[in-house]
């Protein structure tokens, strides 16, 4: 046993100690920050080790395992309040392990060459490893307390990535943005934990979930509301996902790592661990599910207007994981997880697969610079673009793959995980907590899968497919399209790593009435429900395999008609002349989405400009009145006591022995009295 929690507490450890090692000494030693590929190995090998470790334990352990709980030591103990440091060995945190550190391994590689030539290589890969620690520390640890630890700690250091470049206003003021709405639903996170020790006198999982019954039901609803709020913060839902899109601000591999695999996946995490508490509230699970669906179609109709590459795949981002909230609300926990599994497969490689993209045409802007040209374009923007696919061969097919697997079509990875969730939003509408706005949910979750398949294959041909459009906006950069090039194999080599996981990944949650139609046999070869059944409190299937079957073929139909829909307009050098239809077609609405639906300034209108002219007119006067005043007026009073005492203290001996006699004199007196 002692020998399983060393190895294990690797896992924590390393990624801390390549963090400390990079940060320490690229701080204070100026030569090791020139030492890149030193810098580089030790920061992949920080997390590639825990992945290789995390691989182990799951080797070890199957379906029917009981947690194992590593105790490393006491955090804090008062009174009858204590916390240990301890970590949580099961089948839900080895998985979301593997996803964290194995993706994550694959992100570090590839930052290795996109990240070379920056002055800050060595604190890049520092805050990496960083952000590695405190997600691992998230998902593994045995108590509220700790996740929320590490919950805190990939807020700051999305704050540290996002902000990367912070000599431009515009990506600090991203990070600022990021920091600020994930406090609002963190402190509701925080008075749910508050709520949870009152009622059972701990933070631990295993004391939390078996005692259910102390919870109330009005207790129950509140206590899940406020931790969903505290996801919606962290997994960018409404109405918090606004820092989402703007957090494209940071380098490319940032958007990988924290805005496609893990730091947005936390919130659906928390709930999964806590879905036996919140099954007991059908209300909340209700409002998890119209959150989920309505964040979904809203996100998915903003990316179809989009111009910006990693615009479109952080819309996209935040419509999948209304997704994913949506499988919660409909008592879909394993389906849930399911899709962040492919998500972070098939996102991580499109993130990158833009990064390369955007890789390439800063170098064309470098080379048109060096010719003495002066071209200044935007390299994120899609109408500079197309024709890639002759240029970056590997980026291409590796980034088809992917959409094909996001757009819903079988039999790649985002197909079954997506299929399941739109299954089970209509079982939720026959089942025991059945409600038929679940119906309705789902008919939004189809038109979702429209659109979904619609954009992603707008941008993918756009920017690969057609003429290279450089040229064709810019006179001086006619040509240009001889300097583009593949990346580097440090970056070509996760994006087929990604690619191929996305194209089988599926298979992990094959559904079983599939296998049973063929068979004639019941099956249960759905690798990944079988992983999660102790611990995902899911709801009952009452579905009919009939009506399974039929609701798998329409969202195949549906991800075809998107696909095809996109191809018709957008596979030709009219992209842009494509765009305008679509704008004449839906008008006024079409700039609504265009424009984000203005929530940004309805934001700074309701609560930031409020706030600053309270502020300005009520807390200035109150601090400049109140608060000084009363420092002002205690310094005034020491200073008069003080001109006062100065006579006492005139430097005459003479004046001193008579206020000695007088003294003595007044002593003896009381004496007497």
């Amino acid at each position: 046993m002692e020998s399983a929690t060393a190895l294990f507490s690797l896992i924590i450890a390393l990624p801390l100690a390549g963090f400390l090692i990079n940060g320490i000494i690229g701080l204070f030693a100026e030569n090791y920050r020139n030492k890149k590929q030193l810098i580089g190995l030790i920061a992949n090998l920080a997390v590639f080790v825990p992945f290789a470790i995390a691989v182990y334990f799951f080797l070890n352990i199957n379906a029917d395992s009981e947690a194992i709980v590593y105790k490393l030591f006491t955090w804090m103990e008062v009174g009858s309040f204590s916390v240990d440091i301890a970590y949580r060995l099961d089948q839900l945190s080895i998985m979301m392990t593997l996803v964290v550190t194995g993706v994550g391994f694959l992100i570090h590689l590839y930052s290795m060459g996109y990240m070379a030539d920056d002055e800050g290589y060595w604190k890049f890969f520092a805050y990496l490893n960083l952000f590695i620690f405190a997600m691992l520390n998230l998902v593994l640890g045995n108590n509220l307390l700790l996740l929320f630890l590490g919950w805190e700690g990939v807020g700051v250091c999305s704050y540290l990535l996002i902000g990367f470049w912070y000599t431009d206003m515009a990506k600090s003021d991203a990070a600022k943005k990021a920091f600020i709405y994930n406090r609002i639903g963190d402190f509701a996170f925080l008075i749910a934990m508050f709520m949870v020790f009152q009622t059972v006198g701990s933070l631990s999982f295993d004391v939390i979930l078996g005692n259910l019954d102390a919870f109330s039901g009005e207790y129950v609803f509140t206590i899940g509301l406020l931790m969903f709020i505290g996801a919606t913060g962290k997994s960018a839902q409404i109405p918090l996902f606004v820092w989402l899109p703007d957090a494209m601000a940071g380098p490319t591999p940032v958007s990988a790592l924290i805005h496609a695999a893990t730091m947005v996946t936390s919130g659906i995490y928390l709930i999964s661990r806590m879905s036996p508490m919140f099954v007991m509230s059908p209300e909340v699970m209700l409002i998890v599910a119209v959150i989920g669906a309505l964040t979904a179609i809203l996100a998915a109709t903003i990316a179809i207007t989009q111009n910006d590459i990693k615009s479109v795949l952080a819309y996209s981002t935040v419509s999948q994981l209304g997704y994913m909230f949506l499988a919660l609300g409909s008592g879909a926990f394993t389906a849930a997880m399911f899709h962040v599994v492919t998500h972070a497969f098939f996102k991580a490689c499109l993130f990158l697969g833009s990064g390369s993209v955007i890789h390439a045409m800063h170098h064309v802007e470098h080379e048109l610079e060096h010719e003495g040209k002066d071209v200044h374009f935007d390299p994120q923007d899609m109408r500079n673009m197309g024709g890639l696919r002759k240029y970056m061969p590997s980026t291409y097919k590796t980034f088809m793959i992917s959409t094909i697997a996001i757009a819903g079509i079988p039999p790649l990875a985002g197909f079954f995980s997506k299929d399941e969730i739109l299954a089970m939003t209509a079982n939720a509408g026959a089942g025991e907590f059945g409600s038929y706005m679940y119906i309705a949910l789902w008919v939004v979750g189809m038109i979702t899968a429209f659109l979904t398949a619609f954009y992603m294959f707008r941008l993918t041909l756009t920017t690969f497919h057609g003429e290279f459009k450089l040229g064709q906006r810019f006179k001086e950069a006619i040509g240009a399209e001889k300097y583009l090039h593949e990346s580097p194999a440090t970056m070509t080599i996760p994006l087929w790593t990604l690619a191929g996981l996305a194209a089988v990944g599926g298979f992990l949650g094959v559904p079983n009435f599939v296998v049973e139609t063929f068979t004639g046999e019941t099956a249960h070869i759905n690798l990944l429900h079988n992983w999660l059944v102790n611990i995902n409190a899911d709801y009952a299937l009452v579905l009919g395999k009939p009506i399974k079957w039929g609701i798998m073929a329409f969202s195949i139909v549906i991800a075809i008609a998107g696909t095809w829909t996109a191809f018709r307009m957008y596979n030709n050098n009219q992209q842009l002349e494509s765009d305008a239809k679509l704008a004449d077609r839906f008008g006024g609405l079409y700039q609504t989405w265009k424009d984000k639906y203005n929530l940004d300034e309805v934001y700074e209108g309701l609560v930031s400009d409020p706030i600053v002219k309270f502020s300005d007119k009520v807390l200035a006067v109150f601090d400049m009145k109140v608060v000084d005043g009363i420092v002002n007026a205690t310094a005034g009073t020491v200073r008069l006591f003080g001109s006062l005492f100065r006579y006492v203290q005139t430097g005459v001996v003479s004046s001193y022995a008579l206020a000695f006699v007088i003294g003595v004199i007044v002593i003896l007196y009381l004496m007497i009295m």
